[in-house]
């Protein structure tokens, strides 16, 4: 299981530019798949609520079934206006319900102003972080996976 936490930790230089990608929009995209197999993509928030990177869904909702069956999610930043102000990030990993009592008060606690009714909560674990940006008239590709350097790459 790799955390929000285990990304900062490993890509010091990286994450905070991610984050910041997806603290300076409220909604953002999620993919995640089918019980065909075929991809679903979702409009979602998200929380960064201690060592993790969190979303929640409406009770029931097809995304969050999707996510008990197959936890594999892309996640998309918002991207904002076309300047594209910070980069465009992007991650993957395997998204996995929060089902314990505690661990769910603890969402509740640090999340603060839950809507009424049931609710799903996931914690992200990270396989994958891209911030992709355009510097000096170059697109720059910095990426990270678990257990690696971040790697930067830039192309013409």
């Amino acid at each position: 299981m790799t955390t929000w936490q285990d990304f900062e930790q490993q890509a010091p230089d990286l994450a905070p530019l991610v984050r910041a990608c997806f603290e300076a929009h409220k909604h953002h995209v999620l993919a995640t798949v089918r019980k065909d197999g075929s991809p679903r993509v979702s409009g979602t928030e998200v929380a960064f609520l201690g060592a993790d990177l969190t979303i929640g869904s409406m009770h029931g909702a097809l995304k969050a079934r999707d996510l008990q069956r197959d936890g594999r999610f892309a996640l998309h930043a918002h991207p904002g206006d076309e300047a594209m102000k910070g980069g465009d990030a992007k991650l993957a990993g395997r998204a996995v319900e929060l089902t314990d009592p505690v661990d769910l008060m603890a969402y509740e606690a640090d999340y603060g102003d839950l809507p009424p009714g049931p609710y799903h909560a996931f914690r992200l674990e990270l396989t994958e972080a891209v911030l992709t940006t355009v510097e000096d008239d170059q697109l720059v590709i910095r990426s990270w996976r678990p257990g690696e350097e971040a790697r930067r790459m830039t192309r013409s």
